[in-house]
């Protein structure tokens, strides 16, 4: 038999080969080790409840589940456990929609009356499909209606009885004249989808979604139903929880009612780079930046940003869109150019998502990133609770100097809400005012101090603050009715 001839340099091409490969391998467990550490420390400043997952180059490289699936029943997280989405909904609707485009059965650019004859024609006739799919229609937002939260979203509606609540209200600026988020427009895109197809929007989503895309752990959230591995939903109440408010899952529907696990939103996520669902001339309108929103653009139920990671010049564009619901707060983010992925599904109530989202996409691209700090909000608030108002601003005053505490603005409003839900009207507007002081250029935090005052009735300090909140957001139109309102009286 002929000896095969020995070739030294193809043993080095080989050798080469195993030890990139190995490389690769190690760097990924690096990054996997990182990431949960950091998360890992934020589930235990009781910051971060839900599920994770985390894709470099298309492939998971980390999942884990942090705290409980349901706290009574001591019922871990898991990487399959289901988590109500809330706006995340909203792409999929948007898929949908432009499915029936590709098919012929609907246009973006003709009036929502042409779909829904039965809908008012004073403003149908004035709003196309492309408007409604990126928030530029002017239909009020049923979600910011008074009292929405205590006593409209507690009811059962059909799609068609729901619509009858916001169509014949005015609208509230010209179609396609700026960026305004409304729930209500998604509404209207499923009940499109209902009436074009002769199915339900809940059919819809399952034949030409979750069906092709094996997304078996996905659904439309029915609250009767019984759910495997489906999370309960928790709000914070200081370093502790309590059960999130019911809240009816007709109310959201096209707009926030879907489910879903980490693991299947990866299949999502990974199908959105072939042609299955839509055509590439389909996902360029899906993906595409429309109008200027939240320092960013909006397409088709997702956000378009363009970021820098670390100290780099170079810009990523990140295709995002976050969800918030009684009782959870939702965050996918793609990196198309890398095809990274981050997945974050909170039952917890309001996680630091974004703070998180932000740390991992360094360590992603090897940047320097920030560990989590434990919160002087929630500190704050269970010393007022526990030992009084004045305990607490010494202790506000003495964690303040403490590099292991943040003050976060949101949170601060959170814990003021929080006490003036529990009759705690003075130490609210402690708090709010504290808020005021840290984050003296945010509209938002003035408003909240001038809702207290309000509370407390002082309405001379309530008209200061309204007017400071509008004079640095003019789009804070609840702020402008409340002070037209008060100033009246």
């Amino acid at each position: 038999m002929k000896k095969k001839p020995n070739h030294p340099f193809l043993k080095v091409i080989a050798v080469i080969f195993i030890q990139l490969i190995t490389m690769n391998a190690s760097v990924g467990q690096d990054k996997a080790e990182q990431i949960d550490k950091l998360m890992s420390q934020y589930s235990e400043y009781s910051q971060f409840n839900g599920s994770v997952l985390v894709a470099d180059q298309g492939k998971i490289i980390y999942k884990k589940g942090f705290g409980m699936a349901n706290m009574e029943w001591s019922i871990p997280n898991q990487p399959d456990t289901k988590h109500r989405l809330g706006s995340i909904t909203k792409q999929f609707t948007a898929l949908l929609i432009l499915q029936l485009v590709e098919k012929g059965k609907l246009k973006l650019d003709v009036p929502i009356s042409t779909y829904l004859p039965d809908y008012p024609k004073a403003t149908g006739d004035k709003i196309t499909i492309h408007q409604l799919l990126t928030h530029t229609s002017g239909i009020p937002n049923y979600t910011s209606f008074p009292n929405f939260f205590k006593t409209v979203s507690l009811n059962p509606y059909t799609p068609e009885a729901f619509v009858k609540v916001f169509c014949d209200l005015p609208l509230e600026f010209t179609p396609g004249q700026k960026f305004a988020y409304s729930n209500s427009g998604y509404f209207l895109l499923g009940y499109i989808i209902e009436k074009t197809t002769g199915k339900t929007y809940e059919q819809c989503l399952q034949e030409n979604i979750f069906t092709p895309l094996l997304m078996n752990n996905s659904g439309y959230d029915h609250y009767a139903a019984i759910i495997k591995n489906r999370a309960s939903g928790y709000e914070k109440n200081g370093k502790s929880y309590v059960n999130a408010n019911y809240l009816d899952m007709s109310i959201p529907y096209a707009a926030g009612s879907l489910y879903s696990t980490v693991e299947d939103l990866y299949l999502w996520d990974q199908a959105l780079y072939t042609d299955r669902l839509l055509s590439a001339k389909s996902k360029d309108l899906l993906f595409g930046s429309y109008i200027s929103a939240r320092g960013g653009f909006y397409g088709y139920g997702w956000s378009i940003n363009e970021v820098t990671v670390g100290d780099s010049k170079d810009k990523l564009k990140v295709i995002s869109h976050g969800g918030g619901i009684n009782g959870f707060n939702t965050l996918i983010s793609r990196i198309p150019s890398d095809k990274k992925l981050v997945l974050l599904l909170s039952n917890g109530g309001s996680a630091k998502l974004d703070e998180m989202n932000t740390a991992i996409r360094a360590i992603l691209y090897n940047k320097p990133f920030n560990m989590p700090k434990m919160s002087l909000a929630d500190a704050l608030y269970e010393t007022i609770m526990n030992e009084g108002l004045k305990a607490g601003l010494e202790k506000q005053k003495e964690l303040k100097k403490l590099d292991t505490y943040a003050l976060v603005e949101d949170e601060m409003n959170s814990v003021g809400y929080q006490l003036l839900q529990s009759g705690k009207n003075e130490e609210a507007v402690e708090v709010f005012k504290i808020n005021v002081e840290a984050f003296p250029k945010s509209g938002n935090v003035y408003d909240s101090l001038g809702e207290a005052y309000l509370k407390i009735g002082n309405k001379k300090l309530a008209i200061i603050n309204y007017k400071k909140s509008v004079e640095l957001d003019p789009a804070n139109e609840n702020g402008k009715k409340v002070l037209e309102e008060i100033s009246k009286s």
